[in-house]
């Protein structure tokens, strides 16, 4: 997937993952190697993956390897970043309806990072949700729509 950081490629990996990460928040950038948007989203995480190493260790995941964590988590847009802590999922509110992930790129280096920290001080505090400290209007806005089945 990427060649800058670590690729989980199963259902299986990004299981142990999620369950064997212990006191770091963990950062899963579900997309596509060959999408434009995923590169840029990936070459932010590249860059701060080692500034962040002591909060933080950040994966890929391709939604065509794992579709059955892309239909779990509702991932209709890619990059979408999830984020986990000792195997609890994070939540944010980034001032949109879905709070369970980040959908699009971060503007800049500095807005992940931002997120990143406020991540692993709530979790620590032992919260699941926080509130994103990233300016509401750097925050990609979509629409959800539901289908009554």
């Amino acid at each position: 997937m990427s060649v800058l950081l670590p690729t989980l490629s199963s259902k299986q990996e990004v299981d142990s993952v999620i369950l064997n990460t212990e006191d770091l928040l963990l950062v899963l950038r579900f997309g596509r190697a060959s999408d434009i948007t995923c590169m840029q989203q990936d070459d932010i995480l590249a860059k701060t993956a080692e500034q962040l190493r002591k909060m933080a260790v950040i994966y890929c995941v391709s939604v065509d390897e794992v579709p059955v964590y892309v239909q779990y988590f509702d991932i209709t847009l890619i990059p979408a970043t999830i984020f986990f802590f000792n195997g609890q999922h994070m939540k944010v509110d980034w001032g949109t309806p879905d709070h369970t992930k980040f959908i699009g790129n971060f503007k800049t280096k500095q807005d992940f990072i931002d997120v990143v920290e406020v991540l692993y001080r709530g979790a620590m505090k032992g919260k699941v949700m926080v509130t994103s400290p990233l300016d509401p209007r750097d925050v990609p806005k979509y629409e959800l729509i539901y289908k009554n089945i």
